[in-house]
């Protein structure tokens, strides 16, 4: 295992910007060492952006994400953010579901209006 990877190599793997890294960085998710003004970024720092990116997929705020990583540092601990996590997808999950239903509901409102102007256009003797 590596000691340390650039800068440039986690925003090349990772397919994100260096301004995104520092951004972590600043929001106190990750914490490269530094040496001069380098970055150097530990194997747990790109386990971390890797979890970070996952959690942005899956539609976690950075406030959520830094939750979920502060509770892996201190108590309670790796049971704790796995339960935390687990809370979080069904409330994701949820919300999704949700969107679907409204989703849906609208399309049903814009079909009901689209055949209620194909009828009204029958009725004025025009063929759609």
């Amino acid at each position: 295992m590596r000691e340390f990877y650039t800068i440039t190599e986690l925003t090349r793997e990772f397919g994100i910007s260096t301004r995104t890294l520092r951004f972590y960085e600043d929001e106190g998710l990750i914490s490269p060492v530094r040496r001069g003004r380098t970055r150097l970024f530990r194997p747990a720092d790109r386990h971390l952006v890797k979890q970070i990116l996952r959690g942005k997929r899956l539609g976690f705020s950075i406030a959520e994400i830094r939750e979920i990583v502060q509770m892996y540092r201190d108590p309670p601990g790796e049971v704790g953010q796995l339960k935390q996590i687990i809370a979080k997808i069904e409330e994701k999950r949820d919300e999704l579901r949700q969107k679907r239903r409204d989703i849906e509901d609208t399309i049903a409102e814009l079909n009901a209006s689209e055949e209620g102007c194909v009828e009204r256009l029958a009725e004025l003797g025009v063929k759609g």
